[in-house]
């Protein structure tokens, strides 16, 4: 039981660097950093997308890169428009992923915003 639990949280954490497109090298981990890319290819293989879902997802991750870079820019109430982002870019993902594959990526998208420093938590 130790065993599966150590390889689920190594899984997790390989994919989450898959995910967010590669390591920001020697950077501290800040919001202000990332630029919310997300390397489809490998959210598709690791989603096991149908090539319907391939498209849309990009279209998905495309309009969350343009949200995430608007809301990090913004003067005013960017911790609101970054969880804005977030949770619409939830949303978006959730009509168009089936069960096992929203709750994989609900996963993927957390251990990445922690990573990358962002608290999407409500105040």
């Amino acid at each position: 039981m130790k065993r599966t639990g150590l390889t689920l949280v190594a899984a997790l954490a390989f994919s989450a660097s898959v995910f967010a497109g590669g390591t920001q090298g020697n950077e501290t981990k800040s919001a202000a950093r990332w630029d919310a890319s997300i390397n489809k290819v490998k959210l598709s293989r690791y989603l096991q997308l149908t090539s319907d879902q391939h498209t849309e997802v990009e279209n998905i991750c495309d309009y969350f890169q343009g949200e995430m870079s608007r809301a990090l820019r913004a003067k005013k109430n960017s911790d609101e428009k970054v969880r804005n982002a977030v949770y619409g870019n939830l949303k978006l993902m959730k009509q168009t992923l089936n069960e096992k594959q929203y709750a994989d990526y609900v996963r993927l998208m957390a251990v990445t915003l922690r990573n990358k420093g962002i608290d999407v938590a409500q105040k």
